[in-house]
């Protein structure tokens, strides 16, 4: 199906979950940033809640409500019916996304989602895949900060660095920032569910086309002290190098061979190692269901930080490139990471798959992939820095 038949649908893009913390985030980015000529709606299982947002959303002009529940496929088949684009903040992902990713790729409809679980993007791969490339849909996972400022800042770095040469790059990250029920049950999920998530990786592997004359990795590497940055690098068991990644196998920009490390940049060593210790005792009691809702409890999916902890937070992600005898440091850096920036970063995704000039592309794909300058330059407009530190 070719996107230009998809001109008369009602709408260009439906924000569903637009109730939940991040999604009314994300719905009052895009009624205060969003060109007057878009046509968009808010979706959700709660019409009255629905409406309410669209009261607060400058009166409700022009923002459509539709019903749909992650229970009911025909109401999310309706709804991929019913857009260009669909955007979603339901997780976690892998327990209530399917369904919608399934609808948008026989409908042909473009899908955004903010997942940072690596099961679920690759089970979407094994199952839809295909049938999106048919349909022509883009299925872009993983818009917020999993994993737009790690792709696209990697994408970034490799543009200054020489073109068929072997590149390395390395991502360090450093935040504060608190987060939301929503996220910790995510997280929670994800880490108790350590044999499907690599089974998963498996069954992904045995679909995935070999690659061929080219090599891109991206192992873990080990803890170090890195002089450059005076901190220790901590590997990051995200989803982010594995979408760096696989922007690099689609993307002969990134060179013949191509390595990529994500690490948390941690000045301090005995901060470090209690990071390091909290981390497994929290991946340990997630094995165990009790804990599990013990830690669930603690904050419930809605509740999230308040607006004055948000405009403290801040995040910064430096990258060290390397090839073609060439040496670049680079840094994507904004503000509160876990909501108001990845609203910006999820609107603004969707907005360029509505508006924006892309690269040809289909199946699931990268926000590097999919979006790569258009995103940046909306993103750098939009606030958010993109910028070479230093080169040698």
């Amino acid at each position: 199906m070719s996107r230009l038949n998809r001109t008369d649908r009602p709408y260009d893009l439906v924000l569903f979950g637009a109730t939940g913390f991040v999604g009314t985030l994300t719905a009052e980015y895009l009624a205060a940033h969003a060109p007057k000529e878009l046509r968009w709606a808010v979706a959700g299982r709660d019409e009255r809640k629905l409406e309410r947002l669209r009261e607060r959303l400058a009166g409700g002009a022009d923002v459509g409500v539709l019903r749909a529940d992650v229970d009911e496929p025909a109401s999310l088949r309706a709804l991929a019916e019913h857009a260009r684009v669909v955007a979603t903040t339901v997780g976690p992902y892998v327990l209530h996304g399917e369904e919608l990713v399934a609808a948008c790729a026989d409908a042909g409809t473009d899908y955004l989602d903010l997942t940072g679980e690596p099961e679920f993007v690759d089970l979407m791969y094994v199952r839809h895949d295909a049938r999106a490339r048919e349909t022509g849909a883009r299925l872009v996972h993983a818009c917020g900060f999993d994993s737009v400022p790690h792709d696209l800042g990697a994408y970034f770095t490799v543009l200054q660095l020489p073109p068929d040469v072997p590149l390395t790059v390395d991502g360090y990250v450093t935040a504060d920032a608190a987060f939301s029920g929503g996220t910790l049950a995510s997280a929670l999920n994800q880490i108790a569910r350590g044999r499907p998530m690599r089974a998963a990786a498996r069954e992904r592997y045995r679909h995935e086309p070999r690659l061929m004359g080219r090599r891109v990795t991206a192992p873990a590497g080990p803890p170090r002290f890195v002089g450059e940055l005076g901190a220790w690098a901590l590997p990051l068991p995200t989803v982010d190098p594995q979408i760096v990644r696989r922007s690099a196998r689609a993307l002969d920009r990134y060179g013949p061979d191509f390595r990529y490390r994500h690490h948390a940049a941690v000045r301090h060593l005995p901060v470090a190692l209690g990071g390091v210790a909290a981390l497994g005792a929290v991946a340990a009691a997630a094995q165990v269901p009790p804990a599990r809702r013990w830690l669930s409890d603690r904050l419930k999916p809605g509740d999230g930080p308040s607006a004055e902890k948000r405009a403290r937070s801040w995040f910064r992600v430096r990258f060290v490139g390397e090839g073609g005898g060439r040496r670049v440091f680079t840094e994507v850096a904004g503000g509160d990471p876990g909501y108001d920036e990845t609203a910006k970063m999820f609107a603004e995704a969707a907005l360029s798959l509505v508006f924006d000039d892309l690269p040809p592309t289909a199946g699931q794909v990268t926000t590097a992939q999919a979006m790569g300058d258009a995103l940046i330059g909306r993103l750098r407009a939009a606030g958010i820095t993109f910028r070479v530190a230093a080169s040698r």
